[in-house]
């Protein structure tokens, strides 16, 4: 049996991963509190009403040491804990203090190019990086297979992956695209593979650019780790629990 291996969102976009242990997905929107909120930069064309592309946002794939931030979500659903290596800790509510996250994470960017500006909200489905809601589903197995090809043991939270599981077979998930598929008391559609960027090429302990992720992943003639779902039935989903392709 193919179970649930880890959990996990991304509260503030590109800003931090949080491990979680069970969690409860709903029909059409994202996993709960995944990129609710994102940093818009200075040349952002982002308001925060709609869905916007991750070009308009401050991101990993500009400025690595983002990769190793780490967040934890308060139980009020409101106030944020960031931490960072070279940073002390910020807590935080994005929602009335933006310029708080603006001043701490100022030092991990690059001053040349677009520099973060305002934190946006987008209630239910967030800021994925895909036009539809988007939860994410992710191989150890294939993850296994680009470690071995870099020759040095790598975290899977280069990934950034929602949903991980271990079907034994490096990229079985591709064979998922158009299936459909239960985890827990949930169902899911997969609907493509998700094509990567520069952000995974940054060690999430340091932030820094150390393995070439992206070229390794053309030695099998793609750039996609992963598939990204959408969740069509709501239901409960926790660590442990069976994911069965239908």
């Amino acid at each position: 049996m193919t179970a649930l291996a880890q959990l996990f969102r991304h509260p503030l976009k590109s800003h931090g991963r949080e491990e979680l242990q069970a969690v409860t997905l709903t029909a059409g929107q994202a996993m709960p509190h995944d990129r609710l909120w994102a940093v818009a930069h200075d040349h952002s064309k982002a308001d925060g009403s709609e869905w916007a592309r991750c070009v308009n946002f401050s991101i990993g794939t500009k400025a690595p040491k983002l990769a190793a931030i780490n967040a934890v979500l308060g139980a009020d659903g409101e106030t944020l804990t960031l931490t960072h290596p070279e940073r002390p800790d910020l807590t935080f509510r994005p929602d009335s203090e933006s310029a708080r996250l603006i001043e701490w994470v100022q030092p991990l960017v690059p001053q040349d190019r677009a520099l973060p500006d305002r934190i946006l909200r987008l209630s239910g489905r967030g800021f994925t990086d895909t036009d539809f809601p988007s939860v994410s589903l992710c191989n150890m197995a294939s993850h296994r297979a680009v470690s071995e090809k870099a020759g040095v043991p790598l975290s899977n939270l280069r990934w950034r992956g929602n949903i991980w599981f271990d079907t034994g077979n490096a990229w079985d998930e591709f064979d998922w695209i158009g299936k459909d598929v239960a985890i827990g008391g949930a169902l899911l559609h997969v609907r493509a593979p998700i094509r990567r960027c520069l952000h995974t090429a940054a060690n999430p302990e340091t932030g820094e650019r150390d393995v070439d992720t992206l070229g390794i992943l053309n030695t099998w003639d793609h750039q996609d780790f992963g598939v990204y779902a959408e969740v069509i039935q709501s239901g409960p989903i926790a660590i442990g629990d069976s994911v069965e392709v239908r």
